[in-house]
């Protein structure tokens, strides 16, 4: 709906000096018609009681449109439709005066021989978010790079990369010195997937699903020995700065359904964090990895998500314990890394799909796939909070 004008006092004595002149002389036939028929006296009180009834209204809706614009922000509606509610998180009409530089520009790896990159959508969307709700002047398309000894780098602050975007994670001696400059002067390098549980490893299982794991992948530890020996990745933890800058806490849980809302308040998502790995360089935050977060921006032309996301729950086993610990199971069992160092034994069946876990309480749970609209919604945002975090931790530094 289009925004209604509101006068000005200016604007406003105009409109009324125009009520109180005589009819013109162009007035509509018919009213011409009638007037000419009544006597005269009649048709002065008629020409009077038009002129006061056209100034009733006129005040009228000067009066109406006055109060939207004064009320409306109070309420948070959009200028561009004062009777519409905006949705829950939806980003200002307005984007927040930029500070910084005229344009800050994100660094994204793809490797040539890749037939198509994961996500095309994802980061893009992300910025474009990011554009909208924060004071930096993000540009929405990436910068393409496909070696990481592109000069380039050096003109920005962010890389990212997907860790199935590269074919081999081997780098090469110019890349090694690249990448140690780079990091060493302040850059940033966001390896998402980089993180990737040993029983999602193969067949991509690492970019649809994500899995709690505190380790980074050996490919990606190997990479950065090269660069940085003895530095290795360590787990980041749920009090870092980086899980709130930005936004804090997780979006509203009550959207949830009651069979998952506990689990990923208390349990998955705590406080908004997630499983992350980083390496620090120079005392800083330089190399951070994490399980798949880019499924959770993309969207299409149209502004919908562009993926289905649901949750795997571990639920109590409790009478099933003695039962698990001799069950027979398709699929090899893995081991993962806990956020305190701890082992959990995951037991697959079904490809990559894991069944049930043994913690190192010794308690044994299994897992559940949960599914809905509203699910899905819920971690397509965390996503986006999460990926706006990482950002902003990442230039604010």
């Amino acid at each position: 709906m289009p925004r209604l004008p509101v006068p000005g006092p200016a604007e406003f004595f105009a409109i009324c000096q125009s009520v109180w002149r005589p009819a013109p002389a162009t007035s509509p036939p018919i009213r011409r018609h009638r007037l000419a028929q009544a006597q005269p006296q009649e048709a002065q009180n008629h020409l009077e009681y038009s002129r006061q009834f056209r100034l009733g209204t006129v005040l009228l809706r000067c009066l109406c449109l006055c109060l939207l614009a004064s009320v409306g922000p109070l309420y948070g509606q959009s200028p561009e439709n004062p009777f519409e509610r905006p949705d829950a998180g939806a980003a200002p009409v307005e984007p927040p005066a930029k500070y910084g530089p005229p344009t800050v520009k994100i660094v994204q790896f793809i490797s040539p021989s890749q037939r198509f990159n994961q996500y095309r959508n994802a980061l893009p969307s992300l910025l474009k978010h990011l554009r909208e709700v924060t004071s930096i002047n993000l540009d929405p398309d990436p910068i393409i790079i496909e070696s990481f000894d592109d000069p380039v780098i050096f003109q920005h602050p962010f890389i990212y990369v997907n860790f199935s975007d590269r074919e081999s994670w081997e780098f090469s001696d110019s890349e090694k010195k690249a990448l140690k400059q780079y990091l060493e002067r302040g850059g940033f390098m966001y390896v998402d997937a980089g993180i990737n549980a040993e029983f999602l490893r193969g067949a991509g299982g690492g970019q649809h699903h994500s899995f709690a794991d505190w380790q980074a992948s050996p490919e990606l530890e190997r990479a950065f020995d090269g660069i940085f020996p003895n530095k290795p990745f360590r787990p980041l933890k749920r009090s870092h700065a980086m899980y709130q800058s930005f936004y804090k806490g997780l979006p509203d849980p009550a959207v949830l359904p009651d069979s998952v809302r506990e689990y990923v308040v208390t349990e998955k998502w705590p406080q908004g964090t997630y499983a992350a790995v980083g390496l620090q360089v120079n005392g800083r935050l330089a190399v951070l990895a994490t399980p798949i977060v880019a499924m959770g921006w993309g969207r299409d032309q149209l502004g919908n998500w562009s993926t289905q996301i649901g949750f795997r729950v571990r639920e109590s086993a409790t009478e099933l314990g003695d039962v698990l610990e001799t069950a027979a199971y398709s699929g090899p069992r893995y081991e993962t890394k806990r956020e305190d160092g701890g082992t959990d034994i995951i037991y697959c069946q079904d490809g990559a799909n894991p069944a049930w876990v043994l913690e190192p309480s010794g308690r044994y749970r299994v897992f559940n796939y949960h599914h809905g609209r509203e699910i899905s919604e819920f971690a397509h945002t965390f996503f986006t909070q999460l990926g706006s975090n990482i950002i902003v931790h990442a230039l604010s530094q």
